[in-house]
This record gives C-alpha cells, structure tokens and sequence, in this order.
C-alpha cells in the first residue's frame, strides 16, 4: 500500500534532485528519507529513482507516481480540512425527524441556539410520528428522531418500537389534558377524572393516540365513543371548541395551538407520555449530532 507520507518523501526528491536537500526541506535526516524511499518502492514493486554517481533521476514509473502525487495529496489535504471543519462544528449536517407538537415546540428553539453557536451546522427537517420515525433512523434516513411513548401496555413492546439499540436522550415528561368546550359542566374545573367524560363523544388523535385512548378510558370503567378523529392537533382543538365534543392532548400540543373556545383540566389518573431524542451509538459522537442533542435538551428544560 502506498502511504501519502511516502509520496510527499518521492515529491521532495524529485524536486530537489537528491536525499539531503530534500531532508533538508522535510525537515528529517537523510537516512529516514532513504528509509522512506526504500518503503515505498518496496510498495510500488518497481524501482521509482536511478542513482548514478552524485545525480538522481526518476524512472518511468517514478514519474508517473509523481505527476499522481499532487492530486492524490491535494484531494487528501481538502479531505483533512473538511473533517477537521466538521469535528470543529464549523460544518456537518444533521438530519433530524419530530413528531409535529415536537416541531413546533422544541424544534425551533433547540435548531435557533444551534445556528447561533455552529452556524456552519445545517439541519434539515421532516416530521414523522414513532414508530415511523424510529424506523426511519433504524433504516439510515436520519440522525436524530424526536419521538415519545406512553406508559403502559399499549407502549413500546405492543407496537415493536424497541429502543434498545439506540442512544436515548431522555427530553421531559409530557402529561396529557382534558379539553372540553368553554360551556361545558366541567369548564372552569381544575381536574377531572376520566370516568367523569364516560357519556361524552370523543375527538380522538392519530391512529396510535387513538388507540391509547381507549386504553385510558376502559382503565377507568368505559369504552369512549369517537365520533372524530384527525391527526391535526388544530382540528382536534376546532372541533372540542365547536362543542362537537371532548378530547385529551399533550401539553406540547396544546401548547403549540391557539385554544380558541376551549377548556382545559388536568385529568385523573394523571396519564404521560416521555419524549425522548433518539440516535444510534456511532452518530452520537459526531460533534453536529452531539451538539444537536444537547441544544434538545436545554430547550426541552425551559
């Protein structure tokens, strides 16, 4: 194999035209530049200079090495320079995938601090719910995933979203609210047990929500009656408000929605789901990922 320490050595000599001066240039002894040479002709197969007397001359193949020598050691400075501009955040790419209140939420603090202290950082953005989002990771489509989980039975082992083989990044705890209409019995109240939304229609999330809900409400003695569903935490938000119904939601999406004609309480039993920022064991040490991480964190601590 032909080292690049070697070219530089056979570039020298053949600038200069013998051991010494190029010694002299490369800053070693003349015996390591012979040594090097040795190398590297040993590596080549075929005798790369001809000495004659006090005179030194390249052969063909000596030659032809060297005219390679500047492109080869050319491309591999520009290489150095970018992976140490990349290792110093002064470049990278990090692609990062949140479930949409994340999006809204943590995301766009999390991504401002990242640009004001690596600027040479470029995110790119796409939204997907877990266990898509997990599988787009595990499947090499991004570095990062924003994701969650409930508590329970219909958590991660029901639907195969298995974090084991991931470096998790635990963000916050999100609990979930009750949202009724601004006129009903229980608006103004501070908490209210699931039990007690037994009879009323349900506005119920994306399919996965959906089904922790009815786990929620047949806990506590019921089978909830969806009249809506919608993966749109707005419509969710429009169609409680329009007194179409009740529904219960993370903060972080209520938080990113104007609540117009809404009520919201705290429900009992208190029911959370953990959001996490998930990546594999070798991308966390990339310095960009790594540095994407930590800015997820002290969003999600404010």
């Amino acid at each position: 194999m032909i080292e690049a320490r070697h070219l530089r050595v056979l570039r020298a000599v053949a600038g200069t035209g013998s051991f010494s001066a190029a010694a002299r240039e490369l800053g070693c002894t003349q015996p390591a530049v012979s040594q090097q040479m040795k190398a590297l002709e040993q590596s080549a197969g075929t005798p790369l200079l001809i000495r004659t007397g006090r005179e030194m001359r390249l052969t063909q193949a000596g030659e032809a090495l060297v005219r390679h020598a500047a492109g080869i050691l050319a491309g591999l400075t520009a290489a150095e320079e970018e992976v140490a501009a990349i290792a110093g955040l002064r470049a990278g790419r990090v692609r990062l995938v949140s479930f949409p209140s994340g999006s809204s939420t943590l995301v766009p603090t999390a991504l401002a601090a990242l640009r004001a202290a690596h600027p040479g950082t470029r995110v790119s953005l796409v939204e997907a719910e877990p266990p898509r989002s997990v599988e787009m990771l595990r499947e090499g489509d991004c570095d990062v995933a924003l994701a969650f989980r409930y508590a329970g039975p219909a958590s991660a082992g029901a639907e195969g979203e298995g974090w084991e083989d991931f470096v998790v990044r635990p963000l916050l705890t999100d609990r979930l609210v009750g949202l009724v209409p601004e006129g009903h019995r229980l608006a103004g109240a501070a908490e209210a047990g699931m039990a007690e939304l037994a009879g009323e229609p349900w506005i119920a999330g994306c399919p996965r929500c959906r089904r922790h809900l009815v786990e929620v409400c047949e806990r506590a003695g019921f089978t909830p009656r969806i009249d809506f569903a919608t993966d749109d935490y707005p419509a969710v938000v429009g169609l409680v408000g329009a007194g179409l119904g009740v529904a219960v939601l993370p903060e972080l999406a209520v938080e990113s929605v104007r609540a117009k004609g809404v009520s919201t309480l705290a429900v009992r039993p208190a029911v959370e789901r953990e959001v996490v920022a998930l990546t594999l064991p070798d991308l966390a040490r990339v310095p960009a990922v790594a540095a994407t991480l930590a800015q997820l964190e002290r969003a999600a601590a404010r």
